[in-house]
């Protein structure tokens, strides 16, 4: 492995340095945090692709024969690498996104009616170079490991040569770009309120009926983009107005994905596991005390708190099937946290992972987050197949980075937009239990959405 440090530059410069790369993956702690928000990580040009398409995994191209799962871990074990506990989490392996729609390769699940926009159901590029950002020391490194090369002098000159590549294009500056005019007018949903209301209230009836306790449903807007639109000036839009410490931008070939997600689904450090359920929505306001009344009135709330704790017994019950024996705890329920347009309740939940398992079947045990299912899962996945009827694709997936080294952090993907051939499209959903009331669930969706909806027509930050 070579390290090399570089003079400090802000990720999303970096970002913009790198953007005419290939197969660009930017995990960007938007929000600094000491515990959330401390790393961010720039990659791109990757040596391999590993992609998941109709439950079939693919590498370079070449169809691999197998569960998709068990080939991906297959993968990452061809490029073993000590973790250095000095660095940055992330010193190398495999970044991306899996789609929702890869809980077809776990369960037996109806296939969504309508396929969308026919994305694969994963994509994850292996990167040899990873740019890391320390935002509490102010440090910026290149670390490059040298692979695939196996033979240990050609790796260690290709780790020399590519850290050198690398370093050389962010010491290029980028011109700034004129803002652009407001790029978008109309969206389309696939609910109107009458519907979404309709849905909720379904939800309602099968929960009564002892069918499950709790789903999550979601609306889809799409809308038609120029041709001259700019996917980095949107980010930098949407990371202004809604920061969050998952974010993430990845530009892979047509498809760019845009994620402003505050909720990090695994966190695998060594063989501690953490995940961070979020549930429990209240929008926020501009002035003070009406904004701490919302928030005191979101931390009362007994749906709310019903909602989170459904769920934390949830994800309690999936880490348990790949951690040791009495390791899994929720030391955090049903905490406060506040982002740019809404409060919401989070709770953790950690565990100590079992010496047998290791990322790969941590996430396969955990896919997808429960806190964006319901519970019991498989119905509510079930159900919100049968209601949604479009697939959901990336939304309510996981995008992040899983480590050559075995570490791993992944958040799960909502507040998250998808282009592709001038197509925009996103989601906002919502829990709905028992003592759900319709239309607050339809105006909780609504206030998810609002700051993306605000980043296509705020043109203000779009030279940067």
């Amino acid at each position: 492995m070579h390290i090399r440090q570089l003079q400090w530059i802000e990720p999303i410069q970096a970002m913009r340095r790198l953007a005419d790369r290939a197969n660009l993956t930017f995990l960007d702690s938007a929000v600094e945090h000491e515990a959330l928000g401390r790393y961010s990580y720039l990659s791109c040009d990757p040596f391999g692709t590993y992609i998941v398409t109709d439950a079939q995994a693919s590498w370079n191209g070449q169809v691999v024969k197998g569960d998709p799962w068990d080939v991906l871990r297959d993968l990452l074990a061809k490029y073993p690498q000590e973790h250095r506990p000095a660095l940055p989490p992330f010193q190398g392996g495999a970044a991306g996104f899996l789609g929702y729609d890869l809980n077809l390769t776990l369960e037996r699940l109806p296939a969504p009616a309508i396929l969308g926009q026919r994305f694969p159901q994963a994509i994850l590029h292996f990167y040899d170079v990873i740019v890391s950002f320390d935002h509490r020391s102010r440090r910026c490194l290149v670390v490059s490991t040298g692979w695939p090369e196996q033979d240990p002098a050609a790796r260690a000159e290709r780790a020399r040569s590519r850290a050198d590549e690398v370093a050389a294009r962010l010491a290029v500056r980028t011109p700034l770009k004129a803002p652009l005019p407001n790029a978008v007018v109309e969206w389309q949903s696939n609910f109107s309120r009458r519907d979404y209301i309709a849905a909720v209230e379904r939800v309602i009836e099968l929960i009564l009926a002892g069918d499950l306790f709790q789903a999550n449903i979601a609306q889809r807007f799409t809308a038609r983009l120029p041709n001259s639109f700019d996917a980095i000036a949107l980010y930098h839009r949407l990371r202004t107005l809604n920061p969050a410490p998952f974010a993430a931008l990845l530009r892979f070939g047509k498809l760019t994905i845009a994620s402003s997600s505050p909720e990090r689904f695994l966190k695998l450090d060594g063989r501690n596991v953490e995940t961070r359920p979020i549930k429990g929505t209240i929008a926020r306001s501009v002035d003070a005390d009406e904004d701490q009344r919302l928030a005191k009135i979101l931390c009362a709330s007994e749906k709310d708190r019903a909602e989170n704790v459904m769920i934390v017994d949830l994800l309690r019950n999936d880490l348990s099937r790949v951690c040791t024996a009495h390791s899994v705890e929720a030391p955090v329920l049903c905490q406060l946290e506040s982002y740019a347009a809404v409060h919401h309740l989070t709770s953790v939940i950690t565990g100590e992972l079992a010496a047998r398992e290791d990322a790969v079947t941590l996430l396969k045990a955990c896919f997808p987050g429960g806190s964006i299912t319901g519970a019991p899962k498989v119905r509510s996945m079930e159900i919100i197949s049968e209601i949604e009827l479009v697939a959901r694709e990336i939304y309510c997936g996981s995008i992040g980075f899983i480590g050559f080294s075995g570490h791993m952090d992944t958040n799960l993907a909502i507040r998250t937009v998808t282009i592709s051939d001038d197509i925009a499209v996103f989601q906002a959903g919502s829990g709905i239990t028992a003592m759900s009331d319709p239309g607050t669930e339809y105006d909780e969706t609504i206030a998810k959405a609002q700051r993306i909806l605000d980043a296509f027509n705020d043109d203000s930050h779009g030279a940067s």
